[in-house]
């Protein structure tokens, strides 16, 4: 299961993700993602977790918790195809 973490705290690591979602089951990856020219977070990452109820678990508990003096905004991924396209100015 594929899930959105959003609104983390600029300093948080893929460890760091990877051990808030490992208290719920096995994390097959774990990636904040960063801006590919200053390498800094943009405040948000993706979890991979091997087991879907595991993930949902996940989901429902750390969904508004309070992570790094930060909220996060934990939901299931959406495939890329299902967001529309910014347009290109």
């Amino acid at each position: 299961m594929n899930i959105y973490v959003g609104n983390l705290s600029y300093g948080t690591t893929d460890k760091e993700l990877e051990e808030i979602f490992g208290a719920f089951g096995t994390v097959t990856s774990a990636k904040v993602i960063t801006d590919k020219y200053t390498s800094r977070s943009k405040g948000f990452g993706f979890v991979e977790m091997e087991d879907k109820e595991a993930g949902e678990a996940a989901i429902k508990d750390l969904d508004g918790k309070e992570v790094g003096g930060r909220n996060l905004k934990v939901n299931e991924a959406r495939p890329r195809e299902d967001r529309p396209r910014r347009p290109q100015y």
